[in-house]
């Protein structure tokens, strides 16, 4: 079992060569929440995740052989980019096998460290057999993602700052994917502070620590936002610690994810890639479970596709009501796409989008259906611009936003 003075050792390699992330309250959180929330900026690290710690304390236990030989590691991204930036700072050679299905950003970043990247497979599954063969066949040394006694103690030293900076936290929320973050910060929180709860987040769709510790057999698998923690077996390492010391494990839904990641932009003003944002998840999606306490929360990682977070951006918007697209069946008469233009800015909304579709076969041949996406304060007011249709004789109804499905 892992000792917290492997965690305390883990500190004095990475002094100086890690940044200390700054934890500081989050106000809009603790508002919705009810929790006295503090966020751990991990994502703020060089490589924009907290895997750096690991992955420095792993390659700095390497000896001068081992560091010839060269280093091979399997990542969906942030690990590989730690193993990656280290390793040249090391000097030593580091092959990554990284899924196919790996944002472009994190391979680019990856590359950028002078790594040579391998992808391989659709998931962290089939990436690891391929890492694992290429492992036999070159004799590289071998860098886990999670399951690495090393690697559990680097990423231990987080809670340690946590706990340095909020000496009288009540609750640490940490991500889960195979186990070593959870793992490092459940062991080092409770030494230090044993009165703590830890508390672990796993997608929804990849609840492989939650059926480990309740010997349940949900479904692993499907595409994911948290991509990071997208992991359909944990650590041999991490398991016994995680089962010990965590008291609970909470599943959060890809909209749950989708929202932490949006809150993270527009409320922290700070970017959080979807595994990054699960603690935040987390709260929004239970916040009973954690009102009254103060609470600290690791943002592990910000690296994101650019692309889909302006999607997320756009979702959120359509959740709140403040992006609405409405249909109406319409005469296809000269002017009354201007009366209804005139309508829509009289009271108040941004017409974003409109759709003329003359051959559904439900349309008069002498009619149009006309599709509008706007812009709206809220759902109140998207009802009243219905409303004031109707009144003029052009009842619509919603619709889904760039689909052809009625809300």
């Amino acid at each position: 079992m892992l000792s917290f003075a492997a965690i305390e050792t883990a500190r004095e390699t990475i002094r100086g060569r890690v940044m200390r992330t700054p934890m500081l309250p989050a106000p809009a959180l603790s508002a919705m929440s009810g929790a006295e929330v503090f966020i751990k900026y991990e994502n703020l690290q060089v490589t924009n995740s907290f895997k750096e710690r690991g992955a420095l304390v792993k390659l700095a236990s390497l000896g001068e052989k081992e560091r010839q030989r060269g280093v091979i590691a399997m990542s969906a991204g942030n690990h590989a980019q730690a193993v990656a930036l280290h390793a040249s700072r090391l000097g030593i050679p580091a092959t990554i096998v990284m899924p196919v299905t790996t944002p472009f950003v994190k391979v680019a970043a990856t590359r950028s460290h002078g790594a040579r990247v391998v992808l391989d497979g659709e998931t962290l599954a089939e990436a690891q057999a391929r890492a694992e063969a290429i492992q036999a066949a070159e004799g590289l040394v071998w860098v886990h993602p999670y399951d690495d006694p090393h690697v559990v103690a680097g990423q231990g030293t987080v809670a340690c700052e946590m706990l340095e900076d909020q000496p009288d936290l009540d609750m640490l929320i940490v991500p889960i994917g195979g186990g070593g973050l959870i793992a490092g910060n459940a062991l080092a929180a409770k030494a230090i502070r044993p009165s703590i709860e830890c508390v672990g987040v796993e997608a929804e769709l990849y609840p492989s620590m939650w059926n480990a510790i309740h010997g349940g057999d949900r479904p692993c698998g499907g595409p994911t936002l948290a991509e990071g923690i997208a992991v359909k077996f944990t650590g041999k390492t991490t398991l016994p610690i995680v089962r010990e010391h965590v008291s609970g494990i909470v599943l959060v839904s890809e909209s749950q994810l989708e929202r932490a990641v949006n809150f993270c932009l527009t409320q922290q003003k700070l970017i959080a890639e979807g595994a990054g944002a699960a603690g935040i998840a987390a709260l929004l999606a239970e916040p009973g479970r954690f009102r009254g306490k103060r609470v600290g929360i690791i943002l592990t990682g910000g690296n994101i596709d650019p692309r889909i977070l302006a999607s997320i951006m756009v979702r959120e918007l359509e959740r709140e009501d403040r992006i609405v697209a409405i249909r109406m069946t319409i005469p296809d008469r000269p002017g009354l796409l201007g009366s209804i233009a005139t309508l829509i800015g009289r009271m108040g909304a941004n017409i974003l989008e409109v759709e003329h579709r003359r051959h559904f076969l439900d349309t008069p041949a002498k009619g149009t259906k006309l599709d509008i996406t706007l812009e709206t304060r809220d759902s109140n007011h998207a009802h009243e611009i219905m409303e004031a249709l109707a009144a003029e004789g052009l009842p619509a109804t919603r619709i889904s936003a760039g689909s052809d499905d009625i809300s």
